[in-house]
């Protein structure tokens, strides 16, 4: 039977719900029913949470706003949604200022923090959806700007030593979209409670990204500032994605696929239009998803209520009531059409659950 626990009667202080709904918790909004939902607001209770003997040996799952994964069915162990939200400054020196933000913070919510406060470095990451705690989880990134280069450190409660644990940026492994968090021993082992960043002094704004530099002029911004920035950034997020309050979607589906310098440019001379990127790797280069799917016609396509947006190609929707298995089977059948195509195998950017 499904309910809610009060907080106090188990003198923890969150909340309890058994077989809960997570439709309202994942943007794509797809139904999906974990045995238990535990809502956190204190990371110091986790050894007590997670030795509830309701869920002993089941597996967890650590969930911020749902804004990354997919659901392809229902959870048979406890989703834990931390809900600390507090943010500070905790110091500051010589290299800049050093800023704390426990993981429940929304990610947008803190970039306008940070702009309140006169701190440059995460304008360009605007309208990102999710919380502070799923950030470094997916290493977002966006106009240029990858969060590992901000990161000082992130805090977590480690799952093997029952302890809270600090990690510097060396030690949270970040790549492309990924990190220790997210890869498979780091995300058993660790559950994230809050990301300190680092602000350097006079971060000089960076505008090199297509289409920013556009935005401003378009704006009448002659030399921009942070708060001007993190507005052309969020103008064309509203124009090129679909809002999950409207239309259901995780963002981008797919990763922009890494692949060999010769293959790159094997591509690039069969299809001249196709957009080509540096990638971290030496001998390597990224090619553009989107694009990929939107030459094969995919744009706009729909099968049943899972789709792919009309606005851009690299987001898969929900058009109203698509199971997550309808929006996984569409991502097999583009994922077969890119391969048979062009040779190149696309990887989801959410998680799968």
């Amino acid at each position: 039977m499904m309910g809610a626990v009060n907080s106090d009667r188990v003198s923890l202080p969150c909340v309890i719900e058994e077989h809960a709904s997570l439709r309202r918790y994942n943007t794509f909004g797809v139904e999906a029913r974990a045995r238990w939902l535990v809502r956190l607001r204190q990371p110091a209770t986790l050894p007590e949470v997670l030795a509830r003997p309701e869920w002993a040996g089941l597996p967890v799952l650590v969930l911020g706003d749902g804004s990354n994964l997919l659901f392809r069915g229902d959870y048979p162990g406890m989703v834990l949604r931390m809900e600390s939200r507090r943010v500070e400054t905790v110091g500051r020196d010589a290299l800049g200022t050093l800023v704390r933000v426990e993981a429940g913070h929304g990610w947008h919510a803190f970039v306008e923090w940070t702009l309140a406060q006169g701190l440059a470095g995460v304008e360009n990451l605007s309208l990102i959806p999710g919380t502070v705690g799923a950030a470094p989880i997916q290493n977002i990134g966006a106009y240029g700007v990858e969060l590992d280069a901000l990161v000082e450190s992130v805090q977590a409660y480690d799952r093997a030593t029952g302890e809270l644990v600090e990690l510097d940026r060396a030690a949270c492994g970040f790549d492309y979209r990924t990190s220790i968090f997210k890869r498979a021993e780091g995300a058993l082992r660790y559950i994230v409670t809050a990301v300190r960043f680092r602000f350097a002094h006079d971060r000089p704004l960076v505008l090199h990204y297509p289409g920013v530099r556009e935005e401003l002029a378009a704006l009448g911004v002659a030399v921009p500032t942070t708060a001007d920035v993190s507005r052309a950034v969020c103008a064309i997020r509203r124009r090129k994605l679909p809002d999950p309050a409207r239309i259901g979607n995780a963002g981008s589906f797919f990763k922009n696929p890494v692949v060999p310098v010769a293959q790159a440019e094997a591509l690039a001379a069969r299809f001249p239009a196709l957009p080509v990127f540096a990638a971290r790797a030496p001998g390597q280069r990224k090619l553009s998803a989107g694009w990929l799917i939107e030459n094969l016609g995919l744009r706009g396509y729909r099968d049943g209520d899972a789709g792919v947006a009309e606005s851009h190609a690299l987001v898969l929707v929900n058009h109203g009531e698509a199971t997550g298995a309808q929006i996984w089977q569409l991502a097999q059948f583009i994922r077969e059409r890119v391969a048979g195509a062009y040779g190149v195998t696309l990887e989801p950017e959410p998680v799968i659950v």
